[in-house]
């Protein structure tokens, strides 16, 4: 019997000792999993621990709070923002930046960053409120300004439109609808915000 059990045992695969940046890594894909399924007030650096098959002492000498955990996740899983669309005319290019930005907000960072923010308290909501400005907000603002530019070049858009609050519309109103309305914004909500707001709201005027 003593046998039998220390070949059992000793069958079982041995878990890889990962360090530095594939055990960050891990750790960060456990929190957002944990966000994504149990929520803000669900989540613990025991659970992240075990979702990352690794010690609590490990997740600690990183970040020593949730608050510091949770941030660094979203951070480094909110999909990037780096180039505007450019398909030869404003319409397009909206309609496919939308695309961008749904895509960023129905991701599990995205899920996980809107829990995160109806969960927690006042304080700690400005503190994350920041990360979906600073990830989500601003680059889509800094991208619709260069659709907007290239259409001005091209005489699609009126002159004055690269101002701030036409480039608040869009982020202003998918954020607004998904969280107010549960909006999951399909192609047709897409294409019809483009189309009966952002390119009567741009078009330039007719000789």
């Amino acid at each position: 019997m003593v046998t039998s059990r220390w070949t059992a045992a000793s069958a079982r695969p041995a878990s890889p000792r990962r360090r530095g940046a594939v055990l960050e890594a891990a750790i960060l894909d456990a929190a957002l999993e944990q966000l994504s399924t149990v929520g803000w007030n669900g989540l613990t650096m025991e659970g992240v621990a075990a979702g990352a098959q690794t010690g609590k002492a490990a997740v600690y000498r990183r970040w020593p709070s949730k608050e510091d955990l949770v941030a660094d996740a979203l951070q480094a899983g909110l999909p990037r923002f780096d180039r505007a669309p450019d398909l030869g005319n404003v319409r397009d290019d909206l309609v496919e930046l939308c695309r961008q930005v749904r895509a960023a907000m129905f991701s599990r960072p995205g899920f996980a960053l809107r829990s995160v923010i109806h969960e927690c308290d006042s304080p700690q909501v400005e503190r994350f409120q920041s990360l979906i400005f600073g990830g989500v907000v601003e680059p889509t603002v800094r991208l619709l300004g260069e659709i907007i530019d290239r259409g001005i070049e091209r005489g699609e858009t009126r002159p004055d439109a690269a101002n701030g609050y036409v480039f608040d519309a869009i982020p202003a109103m998918m954020m607004y609808r998904t969280k107010v309305c549960a909006s999951e914004w399909g192609e047709r909500d897409i294409e019809e915000m483009v189309d009966q707001l952002m390119v009567p709201l741009l078009r330039a005027a007719r000789a």
